[in-house]
């Protein structure tokens, strides 16, 4: 089943069209990454799902069907940082956030286990470093334990210390069985935590799959020798070999998903009279694919 089906949304601002005819769905239980530099349109199209903002054309489904209040209740959005009172405890904030959101306060003792705030509940939140912020942000997103987390830049502003608990605080719901909806800049992070992928630029959608299939698009074989003159010559006389770059003191082999054979190239070498010191087998890098994807 799919969470979310994008049908040809489009939203306009005046002379700029924010989104152009974006088409995707989103697998139940995967974690979903919007990706794109700033100005993309990541923002808008969450506001759109999530019925902040109306759509200029175009359509889209939740959990299959015309979407409703009630399908929007079975989803926890972090789409700006909430409101909490400084001088009020995690657990007291939380108790007002369920108050206002009318359920979910059986739920804060598991909420706050689940972001690893159980320990310090009982403190002021104007005590909390910016991650323990954020993490209790998503702990108030946890509230009637909804079926879908949306998160717009889950790790904006947060230290590397800050940035690896939100990671692995994403992986840990989608283990638990949540699908997660995430927008962010941050080739990285999508890299680590996402299943899938959808990439916009200015409005348009350049791709969208799984990780694998749309990151990865070639096995590149990185080596070296001695005699790196050699070494090129008889690498350009080999079969299934799409293309031959330098890469500094190594030579680079780019071959469709699958086919290099570390062995056969290996053994080709050896057979032609070139002993190789170096031998790896590296996937096209998912930095190299979004910079080629969005021309950047």
């Amino acid at each position: 089943m799919h969470i979310l089906s994008v049908e040809n949304l489009s939203k306009r601002y005046g002379r700029i069209e924010a989104l152009k005819n974006v088409s995707f769905t989103v697998p139940k239980g995967s974690v979903f990454g919007i990706l794109g530099p700033n100005g993309s349109g990541k923002t808008t199209l969450l506001g759109t799902v999530m019925d902040i903002l109306k759509p200029t054309n175009g359509a889209f489904r939740l959990f299959g069907e015309v979407p409703t209040e009630m399908h929007r209740r079975q989803i926890g959005t972090l789409l700006e940082t909430p409101n909490f009172y400084h001088y009020l405890s995690g657990e007291k904030n939380l108790v007002i956030a369920a108050e206002i959101k009318q359920r979910g306060k059986e739920d804060i003792p598991k909420a706050l286990e689940m972001v690893n705030l159980t320990q310090r509940k009982t403190s002021k939140f104007s005590t909390y470093a910016l991650g323990m912020k954020q993490r209790l942000a998503i702990a108030s997103c946890l509230l009637g334990n909804p079926e879908v987390m949306v998160f717009d830049e889950p790790t904006n502003g947060l230290d590397p210390v800050g940035i690896a608990e939100i990671r692995e605080l994403i992986k840990r719901l989608n283990h638990e069985g949540k699908t997660i909806i995430m927008a962010s800049h941050l080739l990285d992070e999508v890299e680590k935590v996402c299943t899938h992928v959808a990439i916009l630029k200015k409005g348009e959608l350049l791709a969208s799959g799984d990780v694998n299939e749309i990151l990865v698009n070639e096995d590149i074989v990185e080596v070296g020798a001695y005699d790196s003159t050699k070494l090129h010559t008889v690498l350009t006389q080999m079969d299934q070999l799409k293309t031959l770059k330098e890469n500094g003191k190594f030579l680079q082999l780019f071959y469709p998903p699958g086919k290099a054979n570390l062995e056969e190239i290996n053994r080709y070498c050896f057979n032609n009279g070139v002993v190789l010191t170096h031998l790896q087998l590296k996937k096209k890098s998912l930095e190299a694919k979004f910079f080629e994807l969005t021309n950047n």
